[in-house]
């Protein structure tokens, strides 16, 4: 039984998978994906709505727990990064960076996360989670938004849902689009633009990121598009909202993937078109990518694998 990740979703999938005697091994990856094993937590700072921890806790610290129960459970982790997939073969064939042989097993929990785009801005390395945040609904309330303006970037619909609930925080929400127009559906760009706390600006993109040098952010600086002219603003916090990278490189053409290149599951589950490979986590989730929902996916893809693999005992004797 194999789990390919290192996130909430692989680790609880680890925790349920060894508790079914299974034995799982699960590959977290060494910075693949471009983060250290943990994912994208290990790069936040206080995680204030994971259920069981009334004063929050530190990202890194919330995956280096769920980690150590996966490894309690009876989880095999190796902090290898795996780097080719056969899913045409059965059983499954995969190949990891330190070995040139291949190996197999039944059933596989894709667990690799996707990757926020960034704008790759000058200071963005700077300020990033010190006022330059990809999810407001993770950082839009805590002390250093509150009462404060902040800017979004982006025109789509995760742009107006990362406003709106700004908006709720902030003094002022100033939306930055590349373009003349929004490209969110029309009744989310109403209501983003009937609300008074949110201001749209057309045209403009953020060229700079400024602040102390040790943080927190103070101003960023945009250009217009079509007259180039700069502007700096004072801004206490940055949120991009200009999609995801889903981790989808090691089963594209073998596995079902959607428009965006997220991975296509069957029914509201973990299932995918091949039977016995399910996935869970940021991979197959370009609405909600929140820890708790991805760990409840690893879940859910763990008690499918057992039951995958318990009815493949089955039919194999």
């Amino acid at each position: 039984m194999l789990i390919i990740g290192g996130g909430p979703a692989a680790y609880t999938a680890g925790i349920y998978l060894a508790r079914a005697a299974l034995k799982p091994v699960l590959f977290e990856g060494f910075m693949a994906n471009g983060y250290a094993p943990g994912g994208q937590l290990t790069t936040t700072t206080l995680v204030e709505n994971y259920p069981g921890f009334e004063k929050g806790i530190m990202g890194p610290l919330l995956m280096e727990k769920m980690r150590q129960q996966a490894i309690n459970a009876g989880t095999n982790i190796i902090t290898e990064t795996i780097v080719k997939l056969d899913l045409n073969k059965r059983p499954f064939r995969y190949w990891s960076e330190s070995s040139p042989e291949y190996g197999t097993c039944s059933s596989i929990v894709y667990a690799t996360g996707a990757r926020p785009r960034m704008l790759g801005i000058k200071g963005e390395s700077d300020f990033w989670q010190k006022g330059i945040s990809t999810c407001a609904v993770c950082d839009g309330a805590l002390p250093i938004f509150r009462n404060q303006p902040v800017a979004v970037v982006g025109g789509g619909d995760s742009a107006v849902e990362e406003s709106l609930v700004l908006a709720q925080h902030a003094s002022a929400v100033n939306v930055f689009v590349r373009r003349d127009r929004l490209s969110a559906s029309v009744v989310m760009a109403r209501r983003m633009l009937q609300n008074p706390r949110i201001k749209v600006h057309y045209n403009m993109k953020v060229i700079e990121a400024r602040g102390k040098h040790a943080g927190p952010l103070t101003h960023i600086v945009t250009k217009r598009v079509d007259t180039q002219e700069e502007q700096v603003w004072d801004m206490k916090g940055l949120f991009y909202a200009i999609g995801h990278n889903p981790a989808t490189d090691l089963v594209r053409g073998q596995v079902d993937l959607d428009e965006h290149g997220y991975v296509r599951t069957l029914n509201g589950t973990p299932k995918t078109n091949i039977p016995g490979f399910f996935a869970a986590g940021d991979v197959q989730d370009p609405v909600f990518k929140q820890a708790i929902t991805s760990a409840a996916s690893g879940c859910q893809a763990a008690l499918l694998a057992t039951d995958y693999l318990s009815n493949l005992q089955l039919r194999t004797k």
